[in-house]
């Protein structure tokens, strides 16, 4: 079968076969740009709930319990939500947060149930008092910490940021320290009610030490930059990227096929050897005569 031949890139792309290689390979691609605008869509819409986020930070504070009642489930819109709550705080239960950082520090949470007057419920709230998670402030070393750990006593009155309740930790944590705020695994030690979020404290009456670091307001994951959600907008260029090799795949493919085979030479064969019984004989008739 004689080898195939070069030839131009067009009838090379006319082929039958790399018609149909540019009809998967454009579906494909089509899939991918699809798949990119759907997170770019999603870039948008997670920028306006960051948006929304801080448009509620910058509202008056309401009432913890005409936003949120305990045990109640904890809606994305509310996270960064002001608040104001009346309670006692607990000093018993304080614990200490793992694995945080502040101001590009590493160090921990300062974590107290505060136990919520009943009116503070919200409206028709008959049950016991609820506990509030309240992430007071941060701290680099609690050894050196000293009295900035300090719970202060009596009714408090407070005002900070909704944020909701994270993931159960991974456990393995010394006495007193946690991996995650998550009311489900808090309310086992603090009982309940609990609220299925927790507070990110921006201010207190009576005032708490000044030399413990207060955290800034709770954003939405993955909107750090600002009107356009970062996370997004990356998967949506990767599937760009998708849809671009795709097409270049093809290209190549048509340039492969434009160039044809190289031709392949027969081996050359060495001559048969005469048979050794054939010899033999001749050389018995030469004898002969």
């Amino acid at each position: 079968m004689s080898p195939r031949q070069s030839t131009t890139l067009v009838r090379a792309a006319l082929r039958p076969r790399m018609l149909v290689a540019l009809v998967l390979l454009l579906g494909a691609a089509a899939v991918c740009v699809r798949l990119g605008a759907w997170q770019l869509d999603r870039a948008a819409v997670r920028g306006d709930a960051n948006d929304a986020v801080t448009s509620q930070e910058a509202a008056a504070p309401a009432p913890i319990g005409d936003v949120l009642a305990p045990q109640q489930s904890f809606r994305g819109a509310l996270v960064g939500r002001r608040v104001e709550v009346t309670g006692t705080y607990e000093p018993a239960g304080q614990l200490l947060v793992v694995d945080r950082v502040h101001d590009g520090r590493l160090g921990y949470l300062v974590l107290t149930p505060l136990r919520v007057d009943g009116a503070d419920g919200g409206a028709g709230w008959a049950g016991a008092d609820p506990v509030l998670p309240v992430v007071r402030g941060w701290v680099a070393d609690p050894a050196a910490a000293g009295d900035l750990l300090d719970v202060p006593g009596g009714v408090v009155q407070l005002t900070g940021y909704l944020q909701a309740s994270e993931a159960p930790g991974s456990g393995g944590s010394l006495a007193g320290q946690i991996d995650a705020i998550s009311s489900a695994e808090l309310v086992n030690s603090w009982g309940g009610p609990i609220y299925a979020g927790y507070l990110v404290l921006a201010d207190a009456r009576p005032a708490q030490p000044s030399g413990l670091a207060t955290l800034d307001p709770p954003t939405l994951a993955g909107t750090e930059g600002g009107r356009w959600n970062l996370q997004n907008l990356s998967y949506a260029l990767q599937w760009w990227i998708f849809g671009g090799f795709a097409l270049f795949l093809w290209l190549r493919l048509v340039k492969d096929e434009a160039l044809g085979e190289p031709a392949h030479e027969p081996d050359d064969e060495p001559d048969a050897e005469p048979d050794g019984d054939v010899t033999h004989q001749h050389r018995d008739d030469s004898a002969a005569r």
